[in-house]
């Protein structure tokens, strides 16, 4: 209904009440265009509900959720910077555990292609065939290692934890199962190569698997998948968000835990 006066366009909240209820509303209403905080109505007093404050916008949220998925992730990165450097230290990687790797690898991206392929959620859709997927890559890799006359190992527990788990997300919330989706290949592409790089020097002469090659520009790919993300976050409430934002931790958590595999049988 409209009002029978104006509002100044101002950050202070005016007080106005209901021509039927008597109960008294705030009004908040900002001059400003890049305000950092988001305002609501809400009744007060007479047994209604409590006003809400205006909340505080986290770091990148005007960006869209990808970027305060980038902040999160900066955050973990920082709390994890002593454990890291001392494992750098020592950091010697074995042919077994780098197969280990390899086939936990192929087990966890393969579940993410199969659910955006084959789920009936429509939210997936826009992440089919993004030319990021790996597991093709990882086939012919294990192929290769099984021609040299490796033994190619069953998944591990790293692996089908993860897989499991991103199965199961996938059903309850697209958000925080893409939230995963997405840094996964983040983390290989930003992460994970320079880690490649590194064992396949030490334990292949240099060799670079197909895991490592991409047809087309991988960060053009990356960043396709970064703008249909941010395009669907638009249209999250608030607490879908911050589901996606807390699945960044496990995120780190269960991926780490398949990086360490490959040095995971010189510390046995």
């Amino acid at each position: 209904m409209p009002l029978p006066f104006k509002i100044p366009q101002s950050a202070k909240p005016y007080r106005f009440c209901s021509l039927s209820s008597k109960k008294p509303y705030y009004f908040v209403c900002s001059s400003s265009s890049t305000s950092t905080t988001s305002s609501t109505i809400s009744p007060v007093g007479g047994g209604g509900r409590k006003r809400v404050r205006n909340r505080k916008l986290n770091p990148g949220e005007k960006e869209g959720i990808v970027e305060e998925m980038r902040f999160v992730s900066m955050r973990l990165r920082t709390s994890d910077a002593n454990e890291a450097s001392a494992t750098t230290a020592t950091w010697q990687p074995s042919m077994e555990g780098f197969l280990n790797y390899l086939v936990d690898s192929k087990l966890v991206f393969e579940t993410l292609e199969r659910i955006v392929e084959d789920s009936t959620d429509v939210t997936y859709v826009y992440f089919r065939r993004t030319g990021l997927e790996r597991s093709a890559s990882l086939s012919k890799d294990l192929k290769w290692f099984k021609q040299q006359g490796f033994v190619i190992p069953q998944p591990s527990s790293p692996g089908t934890v993860y897989a499991s788990y991103l199965a199961d997300l996938a059903e309850k919330s697209a958000p925080s199962f893409l939230c995963h989706f997405y840094n996964i290949y983040f983390a290989h592409l930003y992460g994970g190569c320079e880690i490649g790089r590194q064992v396949c020097e030490k334990l292949l002469l240099g060799r670079k698997l197909e895991f490592y090659k991409w047809e087309g520009d991988a960060q053009k790919l990356l960043k396709n998948v970064r703008e249909n993300l941010n395009k669907l976050g638009e249209h999250w409430p608030r607490i879908a968000k911050n589901k996606c934002l807390k699945e960044a931790a496990k995120s780190f958590k269960l991926s780490g835990q398949i990086v360490r595999l490959i040095i995971l049988s010189n510390n046995q």
